[in-house]
């Protein structure tokens, strides 16, 4: 299987600041399937990808290795202002943003 996209797995995952289980959760998968994603011994289907690119996940950077390329025209002027904010911040404070975001997108 491919080691490289269970890794970019597990990194979006941390960046939401989600436990496997917790992730698993999401794509409608039990925890035990969240771990043979990362490990790479078992590839995620269709609806677990849909399911998790729904709370965030750059399903594109996932199974590619690409990032999602977002247009500065296709952000509103608030989300341009958060973006820039968030970006003066230090990484501690942009993992605790992250964990907010995700937190409140869960509600």
């Amino acid at each position: 299987m491919d080691d490289r996209l269970g890794a970019r797995l597990k990194e979006e995952r941390k960046a939401l600041g989600l436990s496997q289980q917790e992730f698993g959760a999401i794509g409608g998968v039990a925890a035990n399937a969240q771990v043979h994603y990362e490990s790479g011994a078992r590839l995620p289907k269709s609806d677990y990808l849909i399911a998790i690119r729904g709370k965030g996940v750059d399903v594109l950077y996932v199974l590619t290795g690409e990032r999602a390329v977002i247009s500065q025209d296709d952000l509103s002027d608030k989300e341009t202002l958060i973006i820039n904010h968030y970006r003066t911040l230090d990484q501690m404070d942009q993992d605790a943003i992250a964990q907010i975001t995700s937190s409140l997108s869960d509600s």
